[in-house]
């Protein structure tokens, strides 16, 4: 299952252009058949949450609940513990061999579309 890597804290962009950058991702992986999106948005310099986070994952349960995705899953539980990794995993091996897999890396979402 090839996996779309998209910097969304590249410059440190505001809240508003991290959401534009991500609604541009998801358009464009979808329009190339994209199965996973790994979504680089940091985790913020206080060291309990950046706000680009918060809203991206708003973001992404409005996109969930209207069908545009098939869900996500916050870096922290894209591990085998977690159901929906462990249902990917027994699709495509390959997922555990990204260097994110089981290392609850708050400052990612993992995206399938």
């Amino acid at each position: 299952m090839p996996c779309k890597i998209v910097n969304l804290e590249e410059g440190r962009p505001t809240v508003n252009v991290g959401l534009l950058r991500l609604d541009r991702a998801l358009a464009l992986a979808r329009a190339d058949g994209v199965p996973l999106l790994k979504l680089i948005h940091g985790y913020g310099s206080s060291g309990v949450g950046g706000r680009l986070r918060e809203e991206v994952w708003k973001a992404l349960d409005r996109f969930q609940r209207n069908g545009f995705i098939r869900g996500f899953i916050p870096g922290e539980n894209f591990r085998l513990s977690d159901e929906t990794s462990w249902e990917m995993v027994k699709r495509d091996k390959t997922i555990k061999e990204d260097r994110d897999f089981g290392r609850a890396n708050r400052g990612i979402t993992i995206v399938i579309l």
